[in-house]
């Protein structure tokens, strides 16, 4: 019994064949692998484009045509390329997977071929019910024209024809519309796709009269003059993207296979949005959306380019992620660094035009790039307390460039820093702390630092001693009352006049009153380990101003309470000149000083404390 078994478990099994449910697959490629049944047309173009190929690589001087036409619900398409004999109908078309270009002689042209996947006619059932193909090969002269008819629920014929169904060399492909897809098959929308995918195309395409191809392509033709050249690009740009560039640079990488022009937008985009480019293969369009062609910091441009080097998916509606594409992607970003750096070095005005839209993009480019920053450096706009200047031209005019890393900072200290003299760049915008931080880098004996509430409070007059000590008792009821709040207050004597108060803060001040704020909600545990992070950072602090006329009147006050009211006001006024978010806190202050001063204000009692200050 066991030898038995043994015996049989060792008998050899016939192979099984993989089953296709041919419907399925269509489904599986109308909904999942092609984005829009549109592709159908791309898919034979490219096998009449690849047939001319191949016997081209064998007839130099055979014909290259491919003609299309569109009637009621049914299309056509004649090339006359290499042509298929009956064997090659049962090995080609019946059989999914598998590509001419592959084998048969065909391996050592295949670069040449726009195809690499063998789905080929399959993909026509997207839109088509019925397929019969007509051909007869021009690598076997004697072969009868072979007739192959399929339909899509997976069933095919073939049979030979009589020499008169096709005496020329080539291929007829004929579809006839599955129901609700005869739109497909219109004369309008094949005119429209053919266009859309074969501009570029090197052969002589056309559907019914109509010409498909129009080259050479306009970056390749030739124009009279540069300012010739450069309105038939934008008019290009224009019918392609729907926008005029604000300029065309030529992406001409003859290594990398690669042609064509990037243009650049009229109008900032954010840098998060990744921009669809344009791809051809050989002449036929691959993709519309592109987003890993460039660079990320070359988001301020759309580029449209022919290939033969890049390796396209197997649905051929993106390009396969490779160290070719790496490489073009680099060669590509450096065309376009020459064409900033051209700008900088021979026409200024057309950089200033540009960085007014792009500043951004060049600022992401210049941050990883040293070359690059040198050359922007005297046309990058950053925000200053001396107007809207570049890097080079502030740090001409003050011996330290101090910069504040948000931009809530640099609304605290801008107008009390440019009075005192204090030049302050605000770093607080996307790349430009960065930047500043680079500078000396490029400019060789540049100092840059930080902007602290200690330098700008060190940058401010101190009160005569024995003013300061006349206000000694107003200002320990101000602190008592700003201490709850993790600030101090301090007395200085500053410009502008107009400013009675300046609330000064910095990261490492608000870090730690962040983690008092949560040591007082969390529970014991929680309480002890934030408990045991606290830090010697210095305090938030409001600067009163001893020269303005309102400080001074408050100065005067006596009550204890009223003082208290009138800090509270002052504080969150100068919060609010600060533009800083408000926390419940401070929120919940405001609310209270306003509700205090209306009642101090309409007090029966006209004579406390002398009335209004």
């Amino acid at each position: 019994m066991t030898s038995q078994s043994s015996q049989a478990s060792q008998t050899p099994q016939s192979p099984h064949t993989f089953q296709v449910d041919l419907r399925g697959l269509v489904d599986l490629l109308s909904h999942h692998l092609y984005s829009s049944p549109k592709v159908y047309l791309r898919e034979l173009l490219q096998n009449a484009v690849d047939a001319i190929t191949a016997r081209r690589a064998e007839e130099p001087d055979a014909p290259a045509r491919v003609r299309l036409s569109a009637e009621g619900d049914a299309l056509r398409v004649e090339d006359s390329g290499v042509g298929l004999t009956e064997s090659d109908v049962h090995s080609l078309l019946a059989t999914i997977g598998r590509s001419s270009k592959r084998a048969d002689g065909l391996q050592e042209v295949r670069s040449d071929f726009l195809g690499q996947f063998g789905i080929g006619l399959l993909a026509c059932f997207v839109v088509a019910e019925r397929i019969r193909v007509v051909s007869r090969s021009a690598r076997t002269p004697g072969a009868a024209p072979v007739e192959w008819t399929a339909t899509d629920d997976g069933s095919y014929t073939v049979r030979t024809l009589p020499d008169e169904a096709r005496p020329e060399p080539g291929t007829t492909v004929h579809l006839v519309a599955r129901p609700g897809a005869a739109e497909w098959l219109s004369h309008a929308r094949v005119l429209s796709l053919a266009r859309d995918f074969g501009a570029l195309l090197p052969y002589d395409v056309r559907v019914g009269e109509e010409a498909v191809t129009d080259l050479p392509a306009p970056w390749d033709r030739p124009y009279p003059s540069p300012a010739t050249r450069r309105v038939a690009l934008a008019r290009h740009c224009h019918d392609l993207f729907g926008f005029t560039p604000l300029d065309a640079i030529e992406l001409d990488v003859p290594l990398a296979g690669v042609r064509g022009v990037a243009y650049v937008l009229p109008s900032a985009v954010s840098p998060a949005q990744r921009a669809g480019h344009r791809v051809h293969l050989k002449g036929m369009l691959l993709t519309e959306r592109a987003e890993q062609l460039l660079p990320e910091w070359a988001f301020f441009v759309r580029c449209v380019l022919d290939t033969d080097s890049l390796r396209p998916t197997a649905s051929r509606e993106s390009l396969y992620e490779d160290e070719t594409l790496a490489a073009v992607r680099e060669a590509l970003g450096d065309r376009i660094r020459g064409w900033l750096t051209g700008l900088a070095a021979g026409d200024p005005e057309r950089l200033a035009a540009f960085l007014s839209v792009h500043y951004l993009g060049v600022k992401s480019l210049a941050r990883h790039d040293e070359e690059m920053l040198r050359t922007m450096l005297p046309w990058l706009p950053f925000e200053t307390t001396d107007g809207r200047l570049s890097l080079e031209e502030f740090a001409q005019r003050h011996p330290v460039v101090h910069f504040t890393r948000t931009v809530e900072e640099y609304r605290q200290v801008a107008p009390i820093a440019s009075a005192q003299g204090v030049g302050v760049v605000n770093g607080g915008y996307t790349y430009d702390s960065e930047l500043v931080e680079a500078l000396p880098s490029v400019r060789p004996g540049t100092m840059v630092a930080e902007l602290d509430a200690d330098t700008v409070t060190a940058h401010l007059d101190a009160p005569d001693p024995d003013e300061e000590l006349a206000l000694a008792g107003f200002l320990s009821a101000a602190r008592a009352k700003l201490d709850p709040l993790g600030c101090d207050v301090v007395l200085r004597a500053f410009h502008p006049l107009s400013v009675p108060a300046l609330h000064l803060d910095d990261r490492s001040s608000r870090h730690e009153q962040a983690r008092a704020e949560a040591e007082e909600q969390a529970d014991d545990l929680w309480a002890g380990i934030l408990g045991s992070l606290r830090g010697s950072a210095p305090r938030a602090r409001l600067v009163l101003n001893h020269l303005n006329p309102l400080i001074r009147r408050i100065g005067a006050l006596h009550d204890p309470e009223l003082i208290g009211t009138a800090t509270e006001s002052l504080y969150g006024q100068a919060l609010l000149m600060a533009q800083r978010p408000l926390r419940p806190a401070d929120s919940a202050l405001l609310n209270r000083a306003f509700l205090g001063l209306l009642e101090w204000a309409t007090h029966s009692d006209s004579g406390q404390e002398g009335g209004r200050p």
